[in-house]
């Protein structure tokens, strides 16, 4: 049985990975500090999988802490590696703490990667790295824009220095670029919970129809789109999470053909703002109270994938619609609500 160091584990697509890889026979390690998570999510995937997962309680930045867990856990097989800050809008309010944390968590990272011969690397990358790109769909060879983010410029650096570090030495790695990862796992164990105010879309949709929020906004409605409103790739997390599982196995079973890889994670359809939140309406059946606002700074105009290369190399066949998502983002958010009612 392979063990996997997952970092970020408690964090939104870092359990829904962890599910599927205990569901793919994989022994599984977690590390989060939890400053933006809570390790009791972990008790949910158990129950999807019928599989416990340790939670070390470190912040990777401290590098001797993070050492002591490769010290504690012998063989480490691979690193899925989660860890980061991700909202757009406060890395360009706060970018010296997205430096100081994203890139300072890699670093330390693989430096324990490099001293206790870990195998296989899987970096958890991001549609960001493209920029505002010239032409869409973006494919792996897309030529990369200036990052319209601190957020995207740490993902562009990230994905720089797991590249320079494997060629000094025996690592194995998959840079993998997802897009816009939303909805809930199918048992609606599992799903997105954000810390305050929903920077996502879909949570925030979610909220509003729920009544935590009064009201959502739209950033932007003037974009050169159908509608005016900005363009994503939405790809359910459980597919996000399986792709990871996969990527592994790719490594293990030697199948890449140069020491670092990377594909995309999309579903290779781009919908806009106003589209999304007529698919949620659909299945929810009620009308959503939003208003058109002013463009976000950091927010790219229009993006979606080709897949291809996952599809092809992978064997990564997204499985979930666009109502899929917005159906089990739905019904995660319902019951957060009946949680709450019943917990008082």
């Amino acid at each position: 049985m392979k063990k996997i160091l997952v970092t970020g584990g408690c964090g939104y697509i870092g359990v829904h990975t962890i599910a599927d890889l205990l569901v793919n026979g994989f022994d599984v390690i977690s590390v989060d500090n939890n400053s933006r998570s809570n390790s009791d999510i972990l008790l949910n995937a158990e129950k999807i999988t019928g599989k416990k997962t340790s939670n070390y309680v470190v912040d990777l930045c401290d590098l001797e802490s993070t050492r002591n867990i490769f010290i504690k856990n012998e063989g480490i097989d691979g690193i899925i590696h989660f860890a980061a800050y991700k909202a757009v809008g406060e890395s360009v309010e706060k970018p010296l703490l997205y430096f100081a944390n994203n890139l300072g968590s890699l670093i330390n990272i693989l430096k324990c990667a490099e001293e206790f011969n870990v195998p296989h690397f899987v970096f958890s990358s991001s549609c960001t790295v493209y920029g505002n790109p010239d032409s869409i769909p973006v494919t792996e060879e897309t030529p990369q824009k200036p990052a319209e983010s601190p957020y995207g410029a740490t993902k562009q650096m990230g994905e720089v220095i797991v590249n320079e570090t494997v060629k000094s030495n025996s690592i194995q790695a998959i840079l993998l670029r997802y897009f816009n990862p939303v909805g809930a796992h199918p048992s609606i164990l599992l799903g997105e919970i954000p810390l305050g105010r929903p920077a996502n879309l879909v949570p925030a949709i979610t909220q509003t129809a729920i009544g935590k929020l009064p009201a959502m906004i739209v950033h932007g409605h003037d974009y050169n789109t159908k509608d005016g409103s900005c363009v994503r790739d939405y790809i359910h997390v459980s597919d996000i999470a399986h792709a990871h599982t996969l990527a592994l196995n790719y490594l293990i079973d030697q199948k890449n053909k140069t020491q670092t890889e990377i594909f995309n994670l999309g579903t290779g359809d781009g919908y806009t703002v106003l589209e999304v939140i007529a698919a949620f309406e659909k299945v929810s059946g009620i009308k959503l109270n939003y208003s058109l606002g002013p463009r976000r700074a950091g927010d790219v105009v229009a993006i979606y994938a080709n897949n291809n290369k996952a599809t092809t190399e992978l064997g990564w066949i997204p499985k979930y619609t666009l109502e899929d998502m917005m159906a089990t983002a739905w019904q995660w958010e319902l019951k957060l609500k009946n949680e709450q009612q019943v917990n008082g």
